[in-house]
């Protein structure tokens, strides 16, 4: 009998609890303005186009530093869940769930879609965007204290 290997992990996910009710939280999170505001890697600049709120299939333009991309909202579920995939093929999701004291936030880097996710690992993007995601956690925590 053959025993398949687990298929591997091609996500980094990272959580917090957030002292605001999950509507509070799903309001910052899918207004494109706050994303620079929001953003622990540092490389979001600004919206350069799209609308004041996301919702299931919108697409919004962010001024990156030193490029800019294109997403699309491509999970979304009012108050719980928002999910938008980059130009490249990977997912930045956002799951809400009440908690006592809160919201648990779980944010998530999702590159299964991309090609060469081989090439993504030994580039350092796992490292990086969970990283980015420490710090986006820790500025929504700052905003709802």
């Amino acid at each position: 009998m053959t025993t398949l290997a687990p298929a591997p992990t091609a996500h980094v996910t990272r959580r917090t609890v957030v002292a605001s009710p999950p509507t509070a939280v799903f309001a910052v999170l899918t207004d494109p303005r706050e994303h620079a505001a929001l953003d622990g890697s540092g490389l979001v600049e600004r919206l350069a186009d799209g609308p004041d709120r996301l919702t299931g299939g919108a697409t919004f333009t962010m001024r990156m530093r030193g490029y800019t991309t294109v997403n699309t909202v491509v999970e979304y579920v009012p108050d719980a869940l928002v999910a938008w995939r980059h130009t490249g093929r990977h997912v930045w999701r956002w799951e809400l769930a009440a908690v006592p004291g809160g919201t648990e936030v779980r944010g998530t880097f999702d590159y299964s879609a991309k090609r060469g996710r081989r090439l993504v690992e030994l580039m350092g993007f796992p490292r990086r965007a969970g990283r980015a995601l420490d710090g986006t956690l820790a500025v929504l925590q700052q905003r709802f204290a």
